[in-house]
């Protein structure tokens, strides 16, 4: 559950916003643009916020000598990628053949642990397990960053600085009611911590000790508070008891595309068979995340609850996926159109330009091509009497273009 996803993926949103600290009252406003002065000034305006969203003087002078500037976590924040990694490459990335071993590994080790969480929960272990081995590795890589600097430093000179100083808001809320010293509050340098990467305002809203009623701690080396708060997380969330996260599925020849993108409950009905297992018995949504020629998947609500988690599609079917191959499954049957290449930033913002000059709404023009780009690539595409399936590559830009 992190500010951003650190390997491949396109620049990220947090899985779930600071609404909490959002209606703390403050004297004066926070910028919502990186603030063009000194760090000891920013401190003293920031600490003058905090103070009036309920940050005792106490907590404040015991967090100020880590309120400090980290030069490597703004190279990591304006380091920006030309290209957006392709869904296969982030897959490629999260679930190979170590991940999965380890991740089995995992599991047994803990599967007391992971049976309890189920049991009260209703989050399957391979889910908490998925989660745990893609945020840090099976708590291999949970970062040694001070989290009160790094929140610091992206308060003050982030692209989002509103949303991290409301974070570091939470974090001192988190100090000041003892989960956490300062010395010990580390993570990564996008502000998120522990096995699963919680941000502050996550743990304040969804962190719980498995056993008792004490501390949640995240941060310990046994995982099994951090794994507990990730499934409360997703239960709360709404996750639904017995369903798949989505299932791989096969096309029958023919088929409209243009049902890309529907839920609905009779996919059998239209010739739609699973590639393992069977269809799930609720309503689901028909996903082609590699167009026509890529794998299809028939995604459930529980999908749209790990998009709570970490709002990027490669994210969701990468923690999915490797869910499915802890569990014993197999590989990927559909074959990702890998002579794809990734388009810049200005080329994706190119495809919402053109498509909005000619009269089709792509929900902005910012460069992130979500529902409502893609369906307006739909759109264009039946209109130009091109297969509806919402892909967006090189090929689709040059046809944009004619």
């Amino acid at each position: 559950m992190r500010a951003f996803i650190p390997v491949l993926v396109m620049a990220l949103l947090p899985a779930c916003g600071a609404a909490n600290v959002d209606r703390s009252p403050r004297p004066e406003l926070r910028p919502d643009a990186p603030v063009r002065t000194d760090f000891a000034t920013w401190r003293a305006g920031f600490e003058r916020r905090a103070a009036a969203a309920g940050i005792t003087p106490d907590t404040l002078a015991s967090a100020r000598p880590y309120l400090r500037p980290l030069p490597d976590t703004l190279a990591l924040d304006r380091r920006q990628s030309e290209f957006g990694a392709r869904v296969w490459e982030y897959l490629d990335s999260a679930v190979n053949a170590e991940r999965i071993r380890a991740g089995r590994a995992a599991m047994a080790r803990h599967k007391t642990t992971l049976d309890r969480i189920e049991s009260r929960f209703g989050v399957p272990p391979e889910i908490v397990a998925a989660i745990w081995g893609i945020e840090t590795s099976y708590g291999a890589n949970r970062g040694r960053t001070p989290i009160l600097a790094t929140l610091a430093t992206l308060a003050k000179d982030g692209r989002r600085a509103a949303f991290f100083e409301d974070e570091l808001i939470a974090a001192l809320r988190m100090v000041q009611q003892g989960k956490v010293a300062p010395a010990r509050f580390n993570g990564s340098w996008a502000g998120a911590f522990g096995h699963t990467q919680f941000m502050p305002s996550s743990y304040l809203t969804y962190a719980l000790p498995l056993s008792g009623d004490g501390v949640a701690d995240v941060w310990a080396d046994t995982p099994e508070d951090a794994l507990a708060s990730a499934a409360n997380y997703l239960e709360r969330r709404g996750w639904m008891r017995g369903q798949p996260w989505a299932v791989e599925v096969r096309l029958p020849d023919q088929f409209d595309l243009g049902q890309t993108g529907q839920r609905r409950s009779d996919w059998g009905d239209l010739g739609v068979t699973a590639v393992q297992g069977r269809l799930p018995d609720a309503p689901a949504r028909l996903l082609l995340p590699g167009g026509a020629r890529g794998p299809a998947f028939l995604a459930t609500d529980n999908y749209d609850v790990l998009k709570e988690y970490n709002m990027s599609d490669a994210y969701v079917l990468a923690l999915g996926h490797l869910s499915d191959r802890l569990r014993g499954a197999g590989p990927l049957r559909g074959q990702w159109p890998r002579g794809d290449r990734a388009l810049t930033r200005a080329e994706r913002l190119e495809v919402q330009r053109i498509l909005t000059a000619q009269g089709y709404d792509t929900g902005g023009i910012d460069g992130r091509h979500g529902p409502a780009t893609i369906a307006a690539v739909q759109a264009w595409q039946r209109a130009a009497g091109l297969p509806p399936d919402g892909y967006i590559n090189a090929d689709l830009l040059s046809r944009l273009r004619r």
